[in-house]
């Protein structure tokens, strides 16, 4: 598990093509913690990122879920104004300032590439005779299809506590759009809390 920071890099490519799939394939949650319930407690959804547009529309997305799941989310660029965002004493200042209870970070921490042929079915027309099936058409080149594999840390941050409660690795592939993304990676985070008894039912 990576040193957990309370930062986040937006991921940088977002809007792809085709359908995303998400799934955690890693995840930690304190060994003490115990049931908790964001239910009506504002939860900051924190993004940084350089680019200032993306960040705000990511914590926007994020903080939709998170208010759509029961809590009061707030998105960290309403509250941090013209803040220095490298600044801690700042950023604490304006979380501590809006009464947070928590934060959900997200980092990017990785993006891959996947390249892969259009799998054959052996027992199809084009492979069932040697002539008049298979050959010529062994010549012509397979379809080559490429996923971008997005890989994302989600932490989850007790502000009254100053601790970290949950942290997962998930890994998306060809992510969307930021809302869809989002969306998704909040519901496998929140499925994955409950099982391992950090979320309340």
């Amino acid at each position: 598990m990576r040193p957990a920071r309370s930062c986040l890099v937006l991921v940088g490519a977002l809007v792809l093509a085709a359908c995303s799939t998400t799934a955690f394939h890693s995840t930690w949650k304190a060994p003490e913690a115990k049931p908790v319930s964001a239910r009506g407690e504002k939860v900051i959804a924190l993004v940084v990122s350089a680019n200032q547009a993306s960040r705000r529309a990511a914590e926007d997305a994020l903080a939709r879920e998170l208010t759509r799941r029961g809590a009061v989310g707030i998105a960290a660029y309403t509250v941090l104004g013209d803040a220095d965002l490298k600044n801690e004493a700042q950023i604490k200042g304006a979380f501590e300032k809006a009464g947070a209870a928590g934060v959900v970070v997200l980092r990017p921490v990785g993006k891959e590439k996947e390249v892969y042929t259009t799998p054959s079915v052996y027992m199809g027309p084009s492979y069932g005779t040697l002539w008049g099936g298979y050959y010529p058409g062994a010549w012509s080149a397979p379809q080559v299809h490429t996923n971008t594999i997005v890989i994302v840390e989600t932490l989850v941050y007790s502000l009254r506590q100053n601790k970290l409660v949950w942290a997962g690795e998930s890994r998306t592939t060809n992510p969307s759009d930021v809302d869809a993304f989002v969306q998704e990676l909040a519901a496998e985070a929140v499925e994955a809390m409950k099982k391992q008894g950090v979320l309340a039912e």
